[in-house]
């Protein structure tokens, strides 16, 4: 039995005060209307309605029963119209899982300027290595970084554009060790990867002028898995590290690291929003991503026009 229709079947009864003025309001049968309301006593047992050949009264117990049913009818309603304005209006509270890094540089910001766009909608951000069950733990939205494509599940994908990392040291290190010339006399030096879920941590592979060359790390026994905690070792003199972009810009430019071998970088990692499901996509989720579509890759063409300036800079000095 569905009670909630048979509910507003007998509400609508009680309001028009006949069975006929029911069936007319709601566009049903008039044997559709008895029905719902036979139906709604034999699972109360109990008589709502007195029936005569002209009109229906409410019994004592039918008067309760209605004040009841419209107190939830109202509140269906209202749950009904918010849910339905969900899909239209942003609003509410979203949850979004970053890796540390990149999430840091890009997908913070971000939600900076998101929020003044949709001030209806609240943002926990949590920024981390982990690799989150996005249903198990609660996310609307996770970005991740891949190397290869990534594989088949039921989430759904977005490419919000790639990233890379570019090798460097600190100046005092290669005062004292000297600035490597080739791929090769990398293997003289202490050279360190942050410890990822996406990257290699005993080796580089680095795409240059004669294509991918693989390089094995002699990391001195240090291992750190955060890209700006590598950046202020490296800072220290510690050897060449492998920084992303974003943090590696920032150091270029105040002269606090060096970039190392400035025509090779890392192996590119694919940038994706990850979200549950295409169907009935709340409307702060559809715009959330919508938002990063257009605004991070602005950010990702800015550190890449970065970095392409001082590699010009450097070949020219």
């Amino acid at each position: 039995m569905d009670t909630l229709n048979n509910m507003r079947i007998f509400a609508r009864v009680a309001e028009e005060g006949s069975f006929t003025g029911a069936a007319q309001r709601m566009n049903i049968t008039v044997p559709a209307v008895s029905r719902a309301v036979s139906a709604l006593e034999a699972y109360l047992r109990t008589r709502l309605l007195n029936r005569s050949t002209r009109r229906v009264v409410l019994t004592e117990a039918g008067h309760r029963y209605l004040q009841r049913c419209e107190q939830i009818l109202a509140f269906v309603d209202q749950a009904e119209a918010e849910a339905a304005d969900s899909q239209v209006r942003p609003t509410g509270q979203l949850r979004v899982h970053a890796t540390s890094t990149f999430g840091q540089t890009y997908v913070t910001p971000a939600i900076v300027r998101y929020r003044r766009r949709y001030p209806d909608v609240s943002i926990e951000l949590t920024l981390s290595q982990h690799v989150p069950d996005l249903i198990d733990e609660g996310y609307d939205v996770s970005v991740q970084l891949s190397v290869d494509e990534l594989p088949d599940s039921s989430l759904v994908a977005q490419q919000l554009g790639t990233v890379h990392s570019v090798l460097c040291a600190a100046p005092s290190y290669l005062r004292e060790h000297g600035v490597p010339r080739d791929v090769e006399e990398l293997s003289r030096h202490a050279c360190f990867q942050f410890v990822s879920s996406v990257y290699p941590t005993d080796r580089w592979l680095l795409e240059g002028p004669d294509g991918t060359e693989t390089v094995h790390l002699h990391g001195g026994g240090f291992r750190i898995n955060s890209a700006d905690g590598l950046a202020v070792a490296l800072k220290e003199g510690i050897g060449i590290g492998a920084v992303p972009m974003s943090t590696a810009v920032l150091a270029l430019r105040d002269g606090s690291l060096t970039r190392v071998l400035p025509q090779y970088h890392l192996q590119p990692l694919t940038a994706y929003a990850l979200y549950t499901s295409r169907r009935y996509i709340d409307a702060k989720i559809k715009t959330f991503i919508e938002f990063l579509r257009e605004d991070i890759p602005q950010m990702l063409s800015a550190s890449v026009a970065s970095l392409r300036d001082m590699k010009k800079t450097h070949a020219d000095a």
